[in-house]
């Protein structure tokens, strides 16, 4: 691939990018050379305020909350005002487990609107930029996807849906030289699980971990011209997954 320093400042998007995965990822497009901009609520981890610069050089902390739909496209405008975007990556992900008839319809909405709707909306808002730039829009799917989900069907839904809308995107978009990629990820030690009564297990064999879906995007941003991989599945060897403890009760 053509030297990113060499050919300018190219910018990339990254949502979810304050940890796991979309930090991983955004470490490594700052890596390549990219200025990047990472979309998250709270970088309080990384001792970052908005617009600021951390220890990773190129990457740039933009504090929004994107579920805020109005100023989530003031952000990207005025970034798509000042850099070439060549890079999205719809990372941002939320999930709820559980019987589907325990769900509550605020988290059902904050399912689709964070995993699907928002991902849509950036794409929309970047598409005529990606386009001049033959640039990418990278989708963090994931397994479930492509399965059935009991007890995890509105999450699984959300992430069919991302997918379906990857494959469709990329046959309208691919003869003005767009990429359209999705990531299939499988059980990542990230925070995502957080509400769930489960975790990855305990074996390093039975999970990913977020820099090996960095090198992931990595190895697709380095296809030469002409060659897309439209989708990558990564899965650890062992299926695992661990039952958290139950919170003991305080005593009365």
């Amino acid at each position: 691939m053509e030297d990113i320093k060499s050919a300018g400042k190219q910018a990339a998007i990254v949502t979810g990018a304050s940890s796991g995965i979309g930090l991983a990822i955004s470490s490594k497009l700052a890596e390549m050379g990219y200025e990047v901009f990472g979309f998250g609520r709270n970088f309080e981890k990384m001792g970052l305020a908005s617009g600021k610069q951390c220890h990773l050089t190129n990457f740039h902390a933009v504090i929004c909350d994107i579920l805020d739909t109005e100023d989530l496209c003031r952000h990207v405008r005025q970034i798509a005002a000042q850099y070439p975007v060549h890079v999205l990556v719809n990372n941002a992900g939320v999930g709820y487990y559980g019987l589907h008839e325990e769900l509550n319809p605020e988290k059902i909405k904050e399912l689709v609107r964070t995993n699907l709707e928002t991902p849509m909306i950036l794409t929309q808002q970047l598409l005529r930029t990606l386009k001049q730039h033959a640039g990418y829009v990278i989708n963090i799917a994931s397994v479930t996807a492509c399965e059935t989900n009991p007890h995890g069907c509105a999450y699984g839904a959300t992430k069919a849906g991302l997918s379906s809308f990857s494959h469709s995107l990329f046959q309208e978009a691919r003869k003005y030289g767009v990429k359209v990629v999705t990531i299939y990820p499988d059980m990542t030690k990230t925070d995502l699980y957080r509400n769930a009564d489960f975790m990855q297990g305990d074996e390093e064999a039975s999970y990913l971990l977020p820099d090996e879906v960095a090198d992931a995007v990595e190895y697709l941003l380095c296809q030469r011209e002409g060659i897309v991989v439209t989708d990558l599945t990564l899965r650890p060897q062992l299926h695992r997954i661990k039952r958290k403890q139950p919170l003991a009760k305080e005593r009365g």
